[in-house]
């Protein structure tokens, strides 16, 4: 695991801590947090369906965050950012 993919995981940890209470239902807090561990520990974007899914549930949860006016377009983009950023690079994928 690079360096980069545990400061990635360390801010979505803290966003949670920081504004997920009052910004966010427990059950979004909690699949934020499945979508980062699930990426943290996978090793292949492209063969891992677990990680894929976590990914597009973040994206759609992200959306749903800024359409409903409860978060601003920039949080949400830092927190999909910084959850993809969790998981493995992909140029490292493409370039095996």
């Amino acid at each position: 695991m690079s360096p980069e993919r545990s400061n990635a995981y360390r801010r979505v940890m803290q966003t949670l801590d920081d504004i997920g209470p009052s910004k966010l239902l427990e059950s979004e807090q909690r699949r934020i947090r499945y979508a980062a561990d699930n990426l943290i520990f996978s090793t292949d974007l492209v063969g891992d369906a677990d990680a894929i899914e976590a990914l597009e549930d973040i994206e759609a949860l992200c959306r749903v965050l800024v359409a409903s006016g409860r978060w601003e377009y920039a949080t949400a983009a830092r927190l999909a950012d910084d959850v993809f950023q969790c998981g493995p690079d992909p140029a490292l994928l493409r370039a095996a």
